[in-house]
This record gives C-alpha cells, sequence and structure tokens, in this order.
C-alpha cells in the first residue's frame, strides 16, 4: 500500500514517537510511507533527524503550524489537497488535532474528486450510487493521541474544537484510539459512530525496558547517592503536565523521607517557574532536573528510579505509565483519560483524583516506606504491558485496519 503520515510537528513527544513507530514498522513490511509534518522548533527536542534517517519519505510542509492561523491553515491544506492528488495513496492517516483536521478535510476533498472521475468512467449519474460503488482513495484513518477539548481549556476553544472533529469525523473511515477513555469522551461529544472506533495501545520497543541497566551510573550522573528513593517524572515541563503538585507533595514529605529525590525527566518553557518554586520550598538538593534527554535514555533513568508519578490532567494514555511499569517500577497517576487502563489499584500502582494532593501525598508515602510493595506492584505492571504495547503489534493491527479499509489491494 501507499500510505501518507501527517502530523503537525515532530517534537520529542508520545504521538510522535508513535507516529515513527509506525511508519517504521509499516516501510520494513514492504508498504510505501511517506511522512508530512511541520517545521519543529521549541525546547521540546526534535525526532525529525530520526524520522529522514528511517528510510520512507519526510516532507516537511512549513504552512502545517500547531497554533491557529487561519490564513496559513488554509495554505496548509491546499498543499496537502497538491500533494495527496499527486502522490494518490491508498490511505490518508492523520495524527494530531490540527493536523487531522486539515489532513483529513484534504483527504477528503481529493477523494471526491476521484468519486466524481469515477462517476464520468461509469457513466453514473448518481452521485450517492457512485460514492457507494467507488474504490476511490484515499481511505482515510485518524488516530486519537489526546483530545484537544478538555475541562482545562477554555469554553469557546472547546467548542471549536468540538465542532471541527464532528465535521472531519464524517469523512473518517476509522478512528483509532490509544485508549478506550478516548473514545469514550469522544463518542459522549457526538464526534463520530461507535463503528469508526478501534483501540490500539501507542506502541514501545518494549525489549529496551526489560533489558537489564545499570542504575548506579545513572544515579552518579545526577548526583543521586545509591540509597536514595527516587520518585521519577516523564513530562515535558509544560502546562498541566503537573510538576508543581509533585513540588507540594515533596514539601510534605521530605523531612519524614530524608532519603527521597525526586527526578523531573524532560524539558520545556516552564523549568525557570519550576525551579523557583522548589528554591522557594528550600529542595534544592532534594530534586533533580535532567533537562532535555533523549528518548533511548528513558529506560535507563526509569531503572534507576523506585517509583513513577505521573500528574499529568490531560493525556490519551500517557506513555511515561507503561514505560515504567515495563521497567518493573510501580506507578502513581492521576485518574485522567487512559490512565485506569494500565493503572490498577493495589494490582500496578495507585490511582487518585486528580489534584488531590492529600491523596498524592498518601501514595508517595506508602510506596517510598513499602519497598516490598513496591516490588510486587512493578512486576504485576510489567507483566500487562509486556504484549500490549509492543510496537510489532501496533503495527499488526494498525495495518489490519487498513487491510480492512483497502481489501481489493494485493498482499505484500
Amino acid at each position: 500500500m501507499k500510505i501518507i503520515h501527517i502530523i503537525t510537528r515532530m517534537i520529542l513527544g508520545g504521538a510522535q514517537e508513535n507516529t515513527l513507530f509506525t511508519c517504521e514498522g509499516l516501510h520494513r513490511r514492504g508498504h510505501e510511507v511517506i511522512l508530512i509534518t511541520g517545521p519543529t522548533f521549541g525546547p521540546e527536542g526534535q525526532l525529525v533527524d530520526r524520522a529522514h534517517a528511517g528510510g520512507y519519505q519526510v516532507i516537511e510542509l512549513d504552512t502545517l503550524r500547531r497554533e491557529i492561523s487561519p490564513i496559513l491553515d488554509y495554505r496548509a491544506c491546499k498543499s496537502l489537497e497538491k500533494i495527496i492528488r499527486e502522490l494518490n495513496p491508498d490511505i490518508i492517516h492523520t495524527h494530531s488535532s490540527k493536523a487531522g483536521i486539515l489532513g483529513r478535510t484534504a483527504a477528503a476533498s481529493v477523494r471526491t474528486e476521484n468519486i466524481e472521475k469515477d462517476c464520468c468512467c461509469a457513466a453514473v449519474r448518481n452521485f450517492k450510487q457512485a460514492q457507494a460503488q467507488s474504490c476511490s482513495r484515499p481511505k482515510i484513518v485518524h488516530t486519537i493521541h489526546g483530545l484537544a477539548f478538555h475541562p482545562y481549556e477554555k469554553w469557546w476553544k472547546n467548542k471549536i474544537y468540538i465542532t471541527s472533529k464532528k465535521y472531519a469525523a464524517k469523512f473518517t473511515d476509522k478512528i483509532i484510539s490509544v485508549a478506550q477513555a478516548m473514545t469514550d469522551q469522544a463518542l459522549a461529544a457526538g464526534i463520530g459512530r461507535p463503528e469508526q472506533y478501534t483501540k490500539i495501545f501507542s506502541g514501545l520497543d518494549t525489549s529496551k525496558y526489560l533489558a537489564e541497566h545499570n542504575p548506579q551510573q545513572i544515579r552518579d550522573e545526577f548526583n543521586i547517592p545509591a540509597d536514595a528513593i527516587v520518585i521519577a517524572t516523564v513530562a515535558r515541563l509544560f502546562e498541566l503536565k503537573g510538576h508543581e503538585y509533585l513540588i507540594q507533595a515533596a514539601q510534605r514529605l521530605a523531612a519524614k523521607h530524608p532519603k527521597a529525590i525526586w527526578l523531573f525527566i524532560g524539558d520545556g518553557n516552564l523549568r525557570p517557574a519550576l525551579e523557583q518554586q522548589i528554591a522557594a520550598a528550600n529542595l534544592q538538593n532534594r530534586f533533580r532536573l535532567t533537562g532535555l534527554v533523549s528518548p533511548d535514555r528513558i529506560p535507563e533513568l526509569l531503572h534507576a528510579s523506585d517509583i513513577l508519578a505521573h500528574c499529568s490532567l490531560r493525556e490519551g494514555l500517557a506513555r511515561a505509565l507503561p514505560q515504567a511499569l515495563l521497567c518493573g517500577k510501580p506507578v502513581i497517576s492521576f485518574d485522567v483519560d487512559g490512565a485506569r487502563e494500565v493503572v490498577i489499584n493495589d494490582r500496578t500502582g495507585c490511582l487518585i483524583p486528580p489534584q488531590d494532593i492529600n491523596a498524592l501525598t498518601e501514595a508517595l508515602d506508602k510506596l517510598i516506606t513499602n519497598p516490598d510493595l513496591r516490588v510486587k506492584l512493578g512486576q504485576a505492571g510489567k507483566e500487562l504491558c509486556r504484549q500490549e504495547f509492543d510496537h510489532e503489534l501496533m503495527v499488526d493491527r494498525i495495518e489490519s485496519v487498513y487491510k480492512e479499509l483497502c481489501p481489493t489491494l494485493p498482499e505484500n
């Protein structure tokens, strides 16, 4: 098959890693893969170099931007139409909200043109009949990695997001959700129909997390004592990621647990503000901020930790949760979106109400105090995630979706 993936930008992030694993896996299986992305800049890091090294075609479209801009968005949509028309793919697969709207709109426009051509060729005058009978390309797939509308967004923005997603869903053949929670929330908002949806967990290279690592080497690098209890967080230092709640919990626990160290893995525009908050609490010696790190280093950093605490207020299903569980580390997470699909109370970790500092403090205290419980929960989490989050299984399932949409195409 000829498959075009479209995503707004290739920063270090879950949606981007998911997209790369998909493109790489499909390319290895003999499909013709093209990735279209907008420009990537900012403190979050980039995955563009990895994309260019993947062996498939990468097109960087300057007008495809994350921010809403009517003029640039119109130009991006027209450019996408032109590219799709020229390449004539079997599948258009979009990722993220902005690319999802523009990419699907452009694909639908080209598909309508193809259907009209089929009408003329078959001498069919009834457009709906032709549309029903046509095998015109492209088929349109969209992945929901996380929903743009949420309780912490302005009401009018939520209305725009929901309205645009309802519109795009009308001409989408399949919608993939990285968690059942995403399907449930989208349907509750009136986006699409149940039969359009399928859940496919976002894949990881599980072998890297299951492999043995040298924790002390990492601890030495970040000046962490060998006997410290390390509470890690893997997230951009960005709005709604919840780092401030961990700092508040650390203030309550620091005296009781003098060996506890909090490790913030990642970088972002809130770093100065978070460092000020840490300094105001006089906890500089209890926090380590790694700054920007390569995704390849996440396994060794998690293996050097004892607990993962994830306090984001909105996610699809945070990749940090299965990443930590694959390393055999128990997790604490706010009960948002897809977290409950891997964080199971008293089995793999602690699921707590969002923004509940008391519950967060109690969960941290329980796991810091009880090493046997940490091992028990971490091992159960490893077994839960070992199979379901393998990136090859994800590609298998996505490829099956494509084949269902294009059953007449020959096998590789």
